[in-house]
């Protein structure tokens, strides 16, 4: 950190895989330098989906001022370009009562969206969304899995290839432009007005694995199954996309039995940590840490690097 940028607030970002203990290892922080926690986690924005998407504790939330917690509904459209207007506005206030935020959360796009801004893509032809919402009905999700990976096979290993959404996003960008959509995310963005610092927490694959596993485990013993059942009448909204979710709702379909369900739950979230790890490692700029290390060594070497 040189001497021009060394008078900026510092952001700190707490990333990594899901269940790898970031939510623990914020607090740990947060609590060294005083500071209140942003999350930026793009489902523990909703109230109605508390055990499905591990939000902090009660304990944990108020120990530590947290934001972006359970804000929304399911029945709010909320985007990440939303999320980004939303935690810079908020950034800008609470550096006025400290100058180090901590932000934590395994949503990669979600935490590029705040450190280094969204990419300006182009308009599209309303015609080219509908008839991506056309085929998705009727060839399935497969059908857009696999054009995704023909026209862009870099974004095909980072996105959600279960999540349509995400999936339809992409492909009307290379329709409409005839450029993998990954390309539109490397454009220069306008420098932030705060450092950052990134933390990843990190673990051998088993053991993510395996921590995954239990904490699949725990959510059903702490009511997941009745929580979805809750929700079920509203499947096909954007934030019950999610894993978790959309398996438990295959089940209450009849196309899933109960513990073909929890497997599979279990499996996709794997994945998804996969996916993960492949969006995070692709960041030079974070540190990484093992998953076991006291936070006083964290904290040592953030102190040390904004000395630098």
């Amino acid at each position: 950190m040189n001497n021009k940028t060394q008078h900026l607030p510092l952001l700190i970002c707490v990333v990594g895989p899901t269940a790898i203990g970031k939510t623990t290892l914020a607090i740990e922080i947060s609590k060294h330098f005083k500071a209140e926690i942003i999350s930026a986690d793009s489902r523990q924005f909703y109230k109605e989906m508390t055990i499905g998407t591990a939000v902090p504790s009660t304990d944990e939330i108020n120990t530590i001022p947290h934001h972006f917690i359970q804000n929304r509904s399911v029945f709010e459209e909320y985007s990440v370009g939303d999320f980004e207007r939303d935690a810079l506005s908020l950034l800008d206030t609470l550096f006025k009562k400290n100058s180090v935020i901590v932000m934590v959360g395994g949503s990669g796009l979600y935490v590029d969206a705040v450190v280094k801004g969204l990419n300006k893509f182009p308009e599209i032809p309303s015609e080219i969304r509908e008839t991506l919402n056309l085929e998705f009905k009727s060839f399935g999700i497969e059908f857009l899995q696999k054009e995704l990976k023909e026209k862009d096979p870099e974004y095909f290993q980072k996105v959600d290839i279960q999540n349509h959404h995400r999936l339809i996003r992409a492909l009307e960008i290379c329709r409409s432009t005839g450029l993998p959509y990954s390309s539109f995310l490397n454009i220069e963005k306008e420098p932030r007005n705060f450092n950052v610092i990134y933390i990843g927490l990190t673990a051998e694959r088993e053991i993510i694995y395996n921590r995954i596993n239990q904490r699949v485990d725990i959510m059903m013993e702490d009511g997941l199954e009745n929580e979805a059942k809750g929700l079920f009448k509203h499947k096909s909204l954007n934030a019950l996309q999610t894993v978790g979710y959309r398996e438990l709702f295959a089940y209450f379909e009849g196309d899933y039995s109960k513990e073909f369900a929890i497997e599979e739950i279990k499996k996709n979230t794997r994945r998804f940590a996969k996916r993960q790890g492949t969006w995070f490692r692709k960041n030079k700029a974070i540190e990484w840490f093992d998953y076991k290390i006291d936070s006083s060594e964290i904290i040592k070497y953030i102190n040390n690097a904004q000395s630098k």
